[in-house]
């Protein structure tokens, strides 16, 4: 069997516990055609990039899936009829990932701290200081030559 991660996005209509039971409908699809589902995560409601179908915002579900892809294919035949979900992704893994996924994760202040929290000095040195000859004033042009 393959490793899947799977994304699908539901209608902001809808509630968070509707949500969460597609998602148990969908993982019992899965489950009945030989698969089991590694992990699910529930991302909340996002904002979206650019409208579909007629949407701005959507709840983002994540399912780690380990399946044949007859079982993906119909979850995804499924979704596609269900007029809640908006989007849905399928991306074959070589393996999961251990523990939350990248959207679950806070940023650590120790991360920060690396990059420079404090924002300390720039590179250029401050104003003036780029190399560069000064820009003559606008009262140093004059239109005594004739142009």
């Amino acid at each position: 069997m393959a490793l899947y991660e799977h994304i699908f996005l539901a209608r902001q209509d809808v509630t968070a516990q509707q949500v969460e039971a597609m998602t148990e409908q969908f993982k019992g699809v899965i489950e009945a055609n030989g698969g089991k589902v590694a992990k699910v995560e529930y991302w909340g409601v996002k904002s979206l990039a650019y409208r579909i179908k007629k949407n701005r915002k959507a709840h983002f579900s994540l399912l780690n899936i380990d399946a044949p892809s007859a079982a993906v294919a119909e979850m995804e035949r499924l979704q596609s009829i269900n007029e809640d979900v908006l989007r849905v992704m399928t991306i074959r893994v070589e393996e999961h990932e251990e523990g939350p996924s990248a959207m679950m994760r806070k940023r650590d202040d120790a991360d920060r701290d690396e990059r420079g929290g404090d924002r300390g000095e720039r590179r250029g040195g401050g104003r003036g200081d780029s190399g560069r000859a000064p820009r003559p004033r606008r009262d140093e042009f004059s239109n005594e030559g004739g142009f």
